[in-house]
């Protein structure tokens, strides 16, 4: 029972963990509907400084800037795309963690899967390659000479014990 219970609270704060964001109380906005569209927004967006995370779970200056800047925007009217286009205009493509499908991006989107298709077919060609050079048992390679038999029939003669009688 008790470690049912230690299990659980291990659980429990690993998923409470998981939920902790860099938004500051004083950045929420006092309409709830409001405050989502927010977090939705910020968790689309990159931080500058950081790179690889979102402005929401970034805890660097910029990004509570940008935080503040998407829940002004929301505040004063604009609809989500607006938002987005506001910033991708002052910060560039950069700013958006999923970038948009574009002639400019095609390469970025289409990459993964071409590399995907690229790896398998170079895995195929290879086993297939191997497959081919692999000598056959019809290969002189593994063909015995004559006296390369007598020597292993006298081997394993030697190596075979004596049958017991019943």
């Amino acid at each position: 029972m008790r470690k049912l219970i230690a299990v659980s609270i291990i659980v429990f704060t690993a998923l409470a963990a998981s939920n902790v964001r860099a938004v500051q109380p004083d950045e929420i906005m006092s309409d709830p509907a409001k405050e989502l569209r927010a977090r939705d927004l910020s968790r689309e967006l990159r931080c500058m400084v950081c790179q690889n995370q979102s402005i929401d779970d970034s805890d660097a200056p910029l990004a509570r800037d940008l935080r503040l800047l998407v829940r002004e925007r929301i505040a004063s009217g604009d609809s989500d795309s607006q938002v987005i286009d506001f910033l991708v205009a002052r910060y560039g493509e950069f700013v958006l963690l999923k970038p948009r499908l574009k002639p400019h991006t095609l390469l970025l989107w289409l990459l993964p899967p071409l590399a995907l298709v690229a790896g398998g077919f170079a895995l195929w060609a290879n086993s297939r390659r191997r497959a081919k050079s692999a000598p056959s048992e019809d290969d002189p390679l593994f063909k015995l000479t004559a006296e390369e038999e007598a020597r292993l029939s006298a081997l394993i003669s030697r190596e075979t014990p004596p049958e017991k009688s019943a």
